[in-house]
């Protein structure tokens, strides 16, 4: 098998929603700090990206969850490798995930932040793939872009650790030869 790469969303695509996506934070926080809760590892440079765009108070925290491996397709086990550094009581915060598929990790990491008695939570993914979103008890408040049910890479998302450092998201197939 051979993997191919073809392009989906341009860097300057992603750079555009990326200050979208700031904005519409900035307008739903402007009286507050915020806590962005990243999901490692995917979610890095997408939170990088758009805490660099936010000129308001805010705080960094770190989960690393698994469901992946190395595979293509989650394995329906989450476990949370990594909980959070800080409490998060009181505290206004924003979730964000490098991508939203079935919503199964999602709707676990909401309801384990939730226990934790935050002031508020939203959700920022950069990528929805709504046909294969199952669990939908936690929708998302922004949305970077909607896409078909493909494998992406690219933008910090990774196929056997590797395409994260891509400044695109591209579809990766597999074909003989």
């Amino acid at each position: 098998m051979r993997e191919v790469l073809r392009p989906l969303i341009s860097a300057d695509e992603i750079a555009k929603r990326v200050d979208e996506l700031a904005s519409e934070i900035k307008r739903d926080h402007k009286d507050n700090s915020i806590t962005l809760i990243c999901i490692l590892k995917g979610g890095v440079i997408f939170m990088v990206d758009l805490s660099r765009k936010l000129d308001m108070p805010v705080e960094f925290d770190f989960m690393d969850i698994s469901s992946y491996g190395d595979d293509v397709v989650s394995s329906g086990i989450i476990k949370i490798d990594k909980d959070l550094s800080n409490p998060i009581t009181g505290k206004h915060v924003i979730l964000v995930e490098d991508i939203i598929d079935t919503g199964q990790t999602l709707s676990h990491i909401y309801n384990h932040l939730k226990e934790q008695e935050p002031a508020s939570i939203k959700v920022c993914t950069l990528l929805l793939k709504r046909e294969r979103w199952e669990v939908q008890d936690v929708p998302p408040d922004y949305v970077g872009f909607e896409i078909p049910n493909d494998f992406v890479v690219g933008y910090g998302l990774d196929y056997a650790q590797r395409y994260r450092n891509l400044d695109y998201i591209g579809v990766l197939e597999f074909v003989e030869g």
